[in-house]
């Protein structure tokens, strides 16, 4: 709870995944990937209840026996490629069918992220009397400086402009999403079944806690860093 709040975390976690198998139990820095969001969720200082939203046997396994309520098993249509965050948040509300004024959204996919990340996103939402918030992190890569490809290799401007006469040092600064944490007011994301609109506003996240695991690249950065991590705890 804060101010008076009362806050329902749901991490989502289904079995099925295309580039990575069964990327949400793959072992990193020797945990379950699943683990790393567990934990730091049960650390919040806000969060009132933290459930586990899976179709998955052994992914609901290793999320009791790592302290996470699993009060259901998810459809199985509601964990395709297709479903979307919106469709399996709605869903946890409505099945747990309790009383909360927030509903916060976490993805295993983002194993740095910490308790403090949690709790600064809640406080910056219902502080600032936001119906949303989500975490975002600077991209260093200016979308003035992306280009396509047609079909013959020539490369065009995503964005049109006269480089020639852009400052890269002036240029405003731009942020991502990163998949980290997302935060909404249940009756209002009921009503707009989004995330993000124009009311969304971002709380910003250093690059070292904002990997967002797609590939198995991503999964080489993240197990030398949370390994760091540990180490610099113990030291």
């Amino acid at each position: 709870m804060f101010e008076h709040k009362t806050i329902l975390a749901v991490i989502t976690a289904r079995g099925g995944s295309k580039e990575v198998p069964r990327k949400n139990i793959r072992k990193i820095a020797d945990k379950p990937l699943l683990v790393w969001t567990i934990e730091e969720a049960r650390k919040s200082s806000y969060l009132d209840k933290v459930i586990l939203s899976s179709e998955d046997d052994e992914i609901i396994n290793i999320a009791r026996k790592s302290g996470c309520d699993v009060p259901f098993i998810r459809p199985k249509m509601l964990s395709r490629d297709d479903t979307t965050a919106v469709e399996v948040a709605l869903h946890a509300i409505e099945e747990l069918n309790e009383s909360y004024d927030f509903v916060v959204m976490l993805q295993p996919t983002s194993p740095l992220r910490i308790a403090n990340d949690i709790d600064g996103c809640i406080e910056l939402c219902i502080k600032s009397g936001s119906p949303s918030c989500v975490t975002v992190t600077k991209n260093d890569k200016h979308p003035l400086w992306s280009y396509r490809m047609n079909s013959a290799g020539i490369l065009q401007q995503f964005i049109q402009a006269d480089l020639g006469k852009v400052q890269r040092q002036g240029l405003p600064e731009v942020f991502v999403l990163n998949g980290a944490v997302y935060i909404t007011r249940i009756e209002w994301f009921k009503k707009v079944k989004a995330f993000v609109t124009n009311e969304t506003i971002g709380y910003v996240m250093p690059e070292e806690r904002s990997l967002d695991i797609d590939t198995e690249f991503d999964i080489l950065i993240a197990d030398f860093l949370l390994k760091r991590r540990m180490c610099e705890r113990h030291e």
